[in-house]
Formats: structure tokens, C-alpha cells, sequence
């Protein structure tokens, strides 16, 4: 439950941030959100804490996506 009131808060603030930010803020946003999600998956999947899975995934996803946009 927590999990997803967790997961719930952070999309809304994704959301909520998205319209005030530069291309490369948006894009860095974006990739921090897939890589966290992507993570948190494959973490689960692998057997691992998908929250560790989430923080790495986010990390590397933003800083992809800053440096792509």
C-alpha cells in the first residue's frame, strides 16, 4: 500500500513539474521516470529490492535522458 501511495505522490509530482522545465529538464524527468520503473521491474524480476532496481534505473534514466534531449 505504501508502495503505491509512494508511486502515486511521485507521478503527480512528475506531472505537476513537467509544464515549468526546460526541453533537457523534461527529458531528464522522462528518462528518470522510465529508468525508475524499468528498474523497480527488473529488480522484482531478478529477485533483488525493486527499490534499489528503481533509484539505479531512475539515475542512469536521467542522466540519459539529460544528456540525449
Amino acid at each position: 500500500m505504501l508502495k503505491t501511495v509512494t508511486l502515486v505522490v511521485a507521478l503527480a509530482a512528475m506531472v505537476g513539474t513537467g509544464g515549468c522545465a526546460t526541453r533537457r529538464q523534461n527529458a531528464a524527468l522522462a528518462g528518470g521516470a522510465i529508468g525508475a520503473g524499468g528498474g523497480a521491474l527488473l529488480g522484482a524480476a531478478a529477485g533483488f529490492n525493486p527499490l534499489v532496481g528503481a533509484a539505479v534505473g531512475g539515475g542512469a534514466g536521467a542522466t540519459v535522458g539529460a544528456l540525449t534531449h
